[in-house]
């Protein structure tokens, strides 16, 4: 009789884990597939067309999503928002972490980790079929089988593995037996990323303050309200892209848009995309604005820097855990600044100079980190030793030294001393 309720509690346990599997690799894609759907048949109905094609539009902006180039007319798009592929990623970690158990076994985890990864490769497939098949309508491209899986691999691999780390980060680390000071490391590297990521937005708003007229011409392509609340969406979601731009051009790296180039230090004018966000960009001369931007890369610097200062460690961990960080955040703003550029139809390459981006972030985040560290006592430097004084020898110290019997003695001495004076 006692082992019924213990198989029903097993069956009530099993069908909760399943229930969390499939929504572990099903659900942020699944929420994604309506959102384009809803977005792609209000296109449709504004624009007075058939749901011709409606299939293979959702498909390619679902790959699109993960950072998959799309092929339309023969002309390439590969410069995707970085908004959605965010919000992908947020999803995954979210749904990720409510299925991990804390103390659940590495197997459950496995299956989980699997999961996450599993079904959005699943609709990856269907996606590319149906595009194959929309080709024959659309004039839209295929997309490589290997770069689309292999967006979708990535995008939902760094989800999951947030989302494992946040609930299971520090059993991983003792089974691997990582350095406790790792964790300090990630916690810096995340403080300085968000903080310059956040500055950096701050610096994008105060210029579209200032070039609002260029925006206004930006808005002037067309006169429609369809076409102007069209051309506002496109530009919300590609802010975080102009965001990581800006970042860019504060540590000391460039900007290019086709032949246009923008840095700290000068501005190449040229044909930028009529898009009311990139009104943003700047325009020579620059004036005072590079210092502005030194102080926002350099204030990014001292944060991290005070986050690896949070426990006094010796001078090498210091140092290790202090570039460790910096090497951390430079890749984290590598993979970002790729994300975020791409090929754009007639204008050309758009993104980050590589080869200066993670290097800048890099020099910042150690230099300026290095001299945050040791000005916060974030070392804790050998004690000195303090020197004994040397031992006296016994012959030397026995020079001087009255015992008992010559105390006695001298006693004597002195009482005989006082007698004869007396009589």
């Amino acid at each position: 009789m006692a082992a019924k309720p213990l198989v029903d509690r097993n069956r009530a346990a099993g069908t909760h884990q399943a229930r969390d599997l499939l929504t572990v690799a099903f659900g942020p894609s699944l929420v994604a597939v309506l959102v384009i759907a809803a977005v792609v048949l209000i296109q449709l109905v504004a624009a007075n067309s058939d749901m011709t094609g409606a299939l293979g539009a959702i498909a390619s902006i679902w790959l699109g999503v993960h950072q998959v180039p799309v092929t339309i007319a023969g002309r390439a798009l590969g410069v995707m928002p970085l908004l959605p592929v965010l919000a992908m990623v947020w999803g995954t970690a979210r749904t990720t972490a409510r299925a991990t158990p804390i103390t659940g076994s590495w197997f459950v985890i496995r299956w989980i980790v699997a999961s996450a990864v599993g079904g959005p490769l699943l609709i990856a497939a269907i996606a590319l079929a149906v595009i194959q098949d929309a080709a024959t309508v659309l004039e839209v491209q295929t997309p490589n089988a290997l770069r689309a899986f292999g967006g979708v691999l990535v995008v939902h691999g760094i989800g999951a593995t947030i989302g494992v780390g946040s609930r299971s980060g520090v059993r991983l680390s003792q089974a691997l037996r990582i350095p406790s000071w790792f964790g300090d490391s990630v916690r810096a590297a995340t403080g300085g990323v968000f903080t310059l990521l956040g500055l950096s937005g701050a610096i994008t708003a105060a210029s579209l303050v200032l070039h609002w007229g260029r925006m206004h011409e930006a808005y002037g392509i067309t006169d429609s309200l369809f076409g102007q609340l069209s051309l506002t969406a496109l530009s919300i979601l590609y802010i975080p892209n102009v965001i990581v731009g800006t970042a860019a051009v504060a540590v000391g790296s460039s900007v290019h848009v086709g032949v246009a180039t923008f840095s700290a230090f000068t501005a190449f004018g040229g044909d930028i995309p009529a898009m009311p966000v990139l009104a943003a960009a700047p325009e020579p001369p620059l004036g005072p604005l590079w210092v502005i931007l030194l102080v926002v890369a350099a204030a990014s610097a001292v944060v991290l820097g005070q986050q690896c200062a949070r426990r006094r460690v010796p001078p090498l961990v210091a140092l290790v855990k202090l570039l460790v960080a910096a090497l951390l955040a430079a890749v984290v703003m590598a993979l970002l600044g790729y994300a975020a550029g791409g090929r754009l139809g007639n204008f050309g390459d758009v993104g980050v100079d590589q080869a200066t981006f993670a290097p800048a972030v890099f020099l910042w985040f150690a230099g300026i980190g290095a001299l945050t560290v040791a000005m916060s006592r974030g070392i804790a430097w050998p004690a000195r030793r303090r020197r004994e004084p040397d031992p006296v020898p016994e012959d030397e110290a026995a020079v001087g030294a009255e015992t008992p019997e010559d105390m006695s003695v001298a006693d004597d001495e002195v009482h005989d001393r006082d007698d004869h004076a007396a009589d």
